[in-house]
């Protein structure tokens, strides 16, 4: 089970519950950055209030102007960065009393500053951290060191075709564009990834909007990997499992 998706700064609980669900996250690396886009910034979500929200960004160079990759995009001032990311998430979710796991995500991320340049890097890092802190197994490889062709969902279905995938997750956004065809001349299935809506529960209304650090600081670590696996469970009822359990 594949999921491919951009690298994402503390990225929002949608889309951390898809590459929970998934055996291998394939990061986008080698696609246009995109600005408005989350590579490089973060919705943080008040504990009290989480109506009260602030992005935590990090100003980000494109050595080749727009057409710069993912993978190419600078950060302008890592020291200031550093600073950013580090008092900012402090100010937000230091009180919670799931601090301890937080703060663990946190200093990997701060960690890594102390080697890369690259805004990929961090956010790739950020979202390893929080998918270690809910107990993922699987494994993340970078799209860029992986041969496809140049068409959209071609291009997916290669990715999908070169790890061994037999089943690819695909979120909401891919769903308005995707061609199932060339998955399917390779065997392989194509399962929609969708989080609750209109359930009125306040995790899932801030899903696609606020970053996962709210929900591990508002329910901590255990509770929210479990609320979790029952997504993931509810989306591969009916998937046979290896030996046919």
């Amino acid at each position: 089970m594949c999921a491919i998706h951009q690298p994402n700064l503390f990225p929002r609980l949608a889309t951390l519950a898809k590459l929970l669900a998934a055996d291998r996250w394939i990061v986008l690396d080698d696609v246009q950055f995109a600005r408005r886009d989350y590579q490089h910034r973060a919705r943080l979500a008040a504990l009290d209030d989480p109506s009260r929200q602030q992005r935590l960004t990090l100003p980000t160079h494109l050595p080749n102007g727009r057409p710069t990759l993912v993978n190419q995009a600078l950060l302008v001032d890592p020291s200031r960065s550093h600073r950013t990311v580090s008092l900012l998430i402090r100010q937000y979710y230091g009180r919670s009393c799931y601090w301890s796991a937080v703060s663990e995500v946190l200093d990997v991320v701060l960690d890594r500053f102390a080697n890369t340049d690259r805004v990929a890097d961090l956010a790739r890092t950020s979202t390893l951290a929080l998918l270690a802190a809910l107990g993922w197994s699987g494994e993340a490889l970078e799209s860029s060191a992986i041969p496809t062709r140049q068409g959209r969902s071609e291009r997916l279905a290669d990715l999908a075709v070169a790890t061994g995938s037999t089943h690819y997750l695909c979120g909401t956004g891919g769903l308005r564009y995707l061609d199932h065809q060339p998955f399917a001349a390779h065997g392989i299935t194509v399962l929609p990834f969708r989080t609750p809506a209109g359930t009125g529960d306040r995790l899932w209304q801030l899903a696609r909007q606020v970053s996962s650090l709210w929900g591990l600081s508002e329910i901590g670590p255990s509770e929210l990997a479990t609320r979790l696996a029952v997504e993931r469970e509810g989306h591969l009822v009916g998937i046979p499992t290896p030996g046919g359990r």
